[in-house]
């Protein structure tokens, strides 16, 4: 029997694989965001591989939000 949506499990498991990227990506930004805080601060804590670590959340969290919308994007317009 041929579904009346061939597409459909892909485009929900790129969703998923999106939306598990935004959702690690988000939660590693959080985490490397609290280790500039004075409170958890140390001395050992290396700001410029921070700011690094924070930039490539960032992006990441971009690249998975540009991924949902050309998604959904297209699912609306079939």
């Amino acid at each position: 029997s041929t579904s009346p949506f061939p597409c459909q499990k892909p485009k929900s498991e790129l969703v998923r694989t999106s939306l598990r990227l935004l959702t690690s990506s988000a939660y590693r930004l959080q985490s490397e965001c609290k280790k500039t805080l004075p409170v958890e601060s140390c001395p050992t804590t290396d700001i410029q591989l921070v700011t690094q670590q924070v930039i490539q959340c960032a992006y990441d969290i971009a690249k998975a939000a540009k991924q949902l919308v050309t998604i959904t994007t297209k699912e609306n317009t079939n």
